[in-house]
């Protein structure tokens, strides 16, 4: 299939990606490889602070970097204010984002609005966000996806991000094996649609989903191999948003699925373990092989079911009925008027959800 270049778009990428163990302690000759100058500004949270930022520090402070470090919480605007408030309180030159999604997102939209560069430094891959150009970031009761900077570099230490909750690790993986459904979507949008499709992104993101689940059986807790197995294809995910110059390669119906349970049942379940048993329930729709779907995500550990999810089964079959509204701009099998509440039961009692 051709690529469809309607209008001209910019792809950047980062330029180097580390991955592996104590690879956190090369963070300044990184810096010093990209000739970047200033004071270097660290973004990071209460529980990383102590562990991972201070080694981050240390690699810079060799370097004979400046450095500075601003503790935030969730992504939300009043957040966002606070570390380009500091930002410009030092004078910095750069970002570095050291901690999970929500701290990275931070870095990236300061850095997009700042106009500086900024590294993204995970401790955790719940999602594959640690290399999108993507940030998701709380508004009074919504959450946005917006556009924001993809990092120049990425520093993801097996050994510091294995020793995050597992459960964030299964969550990555979950998020990355729902791109199988967003591309079917992306694929029915552009022919049905003539939607602007990328061949490029779209195999990126089916490659992510792929490594995955065919090596669901070695993602496993408190074993750092298992970081290594799933940490390039979390990264690869995000960089097919670069290349498409969208999320569209990483995002379909399942992932209106999961904003719309968002908005009904807050706080319940991490954003990948809610795209992954979304994933399940629209590959149904698509015809293809939700077992496998299903399958990958028990081996790994991640959510299959409502009841894992924390979410009634009332929830549930509203968020399946309304979930076509969230981008009314963005085509899927959810077509425009989305399912009946009959309808969204039985797929998910037919999917094993309920």
């Amino acid at each position: 299939m051709l690529e469809s270049f309607t209008k001209a778009r910019a792809m950047n990428f980062p330029r180097q990606v580390l991955a592996g163990h104590g690879c956190v302690d090369q963070t300044g000759e990184v810096c010093e490889d990209f000739e970047l100058k200033g004071t270097a500004l660290i973004v990071t949270g209460s529980t990383t602070g102590a562990l991972a930022a201070d080694l981050v520090r240390r690699s810079l402070e060799q370097k004979k970097y400046e450095v500075q470090q601003v503790q935030v919480g969730v992504a939300t605007q009043q957040n966002l204010v606070k570390v380009e408030e500091t930002a410009k309180d030092v004078r910095a030159g750069f970002l570095l984002g050291v901690g999970g999604g929500s701290k990275i997102d931070l870095a990236k939209l300061a850095a997009v609005n700042l106009r500086i560069p900024f590294l993204s430094i995970p401790t955790s891959a719940s999602h594959d966000g640690i290399a999108s150009p993507r940030a998701s970031i709380k508004d009074g009761g919504n959450s946005l996806s917006l556009n924001a900077k993809v990092p120049m570099g990425i520093i993801a230490d097996t050994a510091l991000i294995v020793k995050a909750p597992y459960r964030l690790l299964a969550s990555g993986c979950a998020d990355v094996i729902s791109n199988t459904t967003a591309i079917m979507d992306w694929q029915l949008a552009e022919r049905l649609r003539s939607d602007d499709f990328s061949s490029s992104a779209a195999n990126l993101a089916k490659y992510a989903a792929e490594s995955i689940i065919d090596n669901a059986s070695a993602i496993k807790p408190n074993l750092e191999e298992s970081v290594w197995v799933a940490i390039r294809p979390i990264i690869i995910s995000g960089i097919s948003m670069a290349v498409a110059g969208s999320s569209r390669p990483t995002s379909g119906s399942e992932h209106m699925f999961s904003h719309l349970l968002d908005k009904i049942a807050p706080g319940k379940a991490l954003h990948g373990e809610q795209c992954g048993v979304g994933s399940i329930m629209m590959m149904y729709l698509h015809g293809g092989d939700w077992k496998r779907i299903r399958g990958a995500l028990q081996m790994i550990g991640a959510p299959t079911t409502a009841k894992e999810l924390g979410v009634t089964k009332e929830q549930l079959i509203e968020a399946l009925v309304h979930a076509h509204e969230i981008r009314k701009d963005r085509y899927t099998i959810l077509g425009d008027r989305g399912l009946t509440p009959d309808a969204a039961e039985r797929l998910a009692r037919i999917t094993n959800v309920i």
